[in-house]
């Protein structure tokens, strides 16, 4: 599906609805004809993108598709999620559309048994690609990071539009592996690295969040918050809004760079974004604040 335009964004475009917060306005306002209890239950931001942009695997999950076949009612989700291979500005049709036939697509997440995952990567350069960080946190009310240097944040997410976000009330809570432990030195064993290299790093990237926290209001100071913890550095894990799960494991052997990256929505039935979550509370409740 590289490449490949689908149906729905083409018609989503048509109506203006091609915005995350139009269109959740939009599947609101269907859904409280439909079943009023999915209202509020539209796709997370991230979630949203990758479905314009083509790389679900499947279909959405079976309360998404009853919304848009309501949206959209003379168009199938299977239609929705297929390519469509006119112009983006040629409003179709159902009758004459040159959409191609419908495609095989595997089970959906839920009858394939792989629980809450919506996406995987080869490695954490693919999901950057694919899910940069602009896109996973901009607009976002609350971020959880546990990690090693959280580089993600530090190093690849604007100073400016974390202090926008921060002053607007979004907690962001990050947990650094102690740069001054005995597992961050165990990791630059494993990873064969001189020894301090990553310790640096993420001396750095602290100083860089405490000096951002400098900068705040008094009022809005709190909404960042810093732990470090001394414990084996199992996976990198970015919760977002408590709706996007971002989890990466690390490999013995492999740089962070090269760990394989799942990306989780949150159901309604316990599963791995449940657990995940979690890790991250388990963590955050033995870790040290970093204070001034």
């Amino acid at each position: 599906m590289a490449d490949t335009t689908i149906l729905l964004k083409v018609l989503l475009k048509q109506r203006h609805l091609q915005g995350h917060r139009a269109f959740c306005k939009e599947y609101d306002r269907v859904a409280a004809k439909v079943e009023s209890d999915l209202k509020g239950s539209w796709p997370s931001k991230a979630q949203f993108y990758r479905w314009l942009s083509g790389e679900l695997v499947g279909l959405p999950y079976a309360d998404h598709c009853r919304i848009l076949e309501s949206m959209f009612p003379k168009w199938t989700a299977e239609q929705l999620f297929g390519p469509y291979n006119e112009g983006i500005d040629f409003i179709p049709d159902p009758s004459t559309a040159p959409v191609a036939e419908a495609r095989k697509s595997p089970p959906s997440p839920r009858s394939a048994g792989v629980a809450d995952i919506v996406a995987a990567y080869a490695n954490r350069s693919d999901y950057i690609h694919q899910l940069p960080p602009a896109r996973l946190f901009d607009g976002a009310k609350d971020i959880r990071l546990v990690g090693l240097s959280l580089n993600v944040l530090c190093q690849n997410y604007p100073d400016r539009a974390l202090l926008r976000q921060l002053e607007a009330g979004t907690i962001v809570s990050c947990l650094f592996l102690d740069p001054s432990g005995e597992n961050i030195t165990r990791r630059e064993a494993e990873e064969s690295l001189s020894p301090g290299h990553l310790s640096v790093l993420t001396r750095v990237n602290i100083e860089a969040i405490r000096r951002l926290k400098a900068k705040l209001p008094a009022e809005a100071q709190p909404n960042l918050r810093i732990r470090t913890y001394d414990e084996p550095v199992r996976f990198n894990i970015a919760i977002v809004d408590d709706t996007t799960c971002v989890v990466q494991p690390y490999l013995p052997d492999a740089r962070g760079l090269d760990s394989p990256t799942l990306v989780l929505e949150r159901q309604p039935q316990p599963g791995l974004f449940d657990t995940f979550t979690q890790v991250f509370d388990a963590i955050w409740d033995r870790a040290t604040e970093v204070t001034e």
